[in-house]
């Protein structure tokens, strides 16, 4: 049997550490060695995650989070951390040698001027922008495989972009005047205590929030953009879901000239081929957020509007799992020379 892969996690306790922590008790190949919180520190994961009591995992002792400490310990880190303080940590773990999975937004943008105008702070360590990897394997596979730095992308934007790809890369819908109409579950806002996201403010209501300054916005526009080979700016939407997980993305294109249903699906259906984990639906099936949920699958749906000239795409992923924790997960698979379905729960979680 090879040496296990020793992993970290820098900041476990939000829900995408918490995610992380539940997909690594299933890997074969990777162990969690280092999970890090400065609230919780001294605790064991079973301590504040009851779900792994009695397993192997929950023993493990969270501690203060130490660069230094990771570097010696750990082969890869996750950092599940919030932006401007992932950048810092990630510095330190490179100048060690440490492979890193950045779950927050600080290397998404390979732009420095967008970066601190869209999250309103300097970036420290632009040097680093042009060696990140986005990591979208579907697109990027080959950079992700060589990469010691990956940029885990957002969960609005892994929805978007694989909704819209094939159309744009194919030249079929205009690369202006897109819509991206996003849902969202409650998770997307994190899991600290905000009066807007409680259980009371949530239930039974559904809202937009957002508008139009997403920080999501910038992240979209840049790899659509590369797939259309031209500047690309897209109207981007997002609304509250009364749910726990789930992302349904209903993306608005007009096409660049007449196409039928079918033309459409072969093109999305031959783009998918050998990219297992996008699900392209058959014709007039739409998908659901239930049948992703717990997975890294994105299921895709396509209506064709001959009245408007429209191609509407319907784009779902598990926030969570395919949005953050599952996906930061196959591209540490990748850069440590792994199966990237290792690990990854390949059956939603019904109802």
């Amino acid at each position: 049997m090879s040496q296990m892969i020793k992993a970290g996690l820098v900041g476990v306790t939000g829900y995408t550490g918490m995610e992380l922590a539940r997909l690594m008790v299933h890997h074969s190949s990777m162990e969690l060695v280092c999970a890090t919180s400065r609230s919780e520190a001294g605790k064991t994961l079973a301590d504040i995650y009851p779900f792994l009591n009695r397993l192997p995992l929950g023993s493990l002792v969270i501690t203060r989070p130490d660069p230094a400490e990771l570097a010696r310990e750990c082969d890869v880190v996750f950092l599940a951390v919030p932006h401007k303080t992932a950048m810092e940590i990630a510095a330190a773990l490179l100048a060690e040698g440490v492979k890193v999975v950045d779950l927050s937004a600080d290397f998404r943008l390979n732009d420095q001027a967008t970066y601190e105008q869209w999250y309103a702070t300097p970036h420290t360590h632009p040097e680093l922008l042009a060696e990140a990897v986005y990591g979208l394997p579907e697109l990027y596979l080959d950079k992700i495989m060589g990469a010691r730095l990956i940029a885990n992308p957002g969960c609005y934007p892994t929805s978007a972009i694989l909704g819209l790809a094939p159309a744009v890369s194919a030249g079929l819908a205009e690369s202006d005047g897109i819509v991206v109409d996003a849902k969202s579950g409650t998770t997307g806002a994190g899991r600290g205590a905000k009066v807007p996201f409680l259980f009371c403010e949530v239930h039974d209501n559904f809202r937009a929030y957002g508008l139009p300054t997403h920080r999501h916005t910038p992240e979209i526009e840049q790899e659509v953009s590369k797939l259309a080979g031209t500047p690309v700016t897209l109207s981007f939407n997002t609304h509250l879901l009364p749910i726990d997980r789930g992302i349904l993305s209903t993306i608005y294109t007009r096409l660049t000239r007449e196409a039928t249903l079918d033309e459409v699906h072969a093109l999305y259906t031959e783009f998918y081929a050998d990219k297992p984990f996008v699900r392209v639906l058959p014709q007039k099936q739409l998908p659901e957020t239930r049948n992703v949920r717990g997975t890294v699958f994105c299921d895709i749906g396509l209506v064709v509007d001959p009245r408007t000239n429209r191609l509407i795409i319907l784009s779902a992923i598990d926030n969570l799992c395919r949005g953050a924790s599952g996906q930061a997960l196959m591209n540490a698979n990748l850069i440590c020379g792994l199966d990237p379905d290792e690990g990854i729960p390949m059956a939603p979680m019904m109802p």
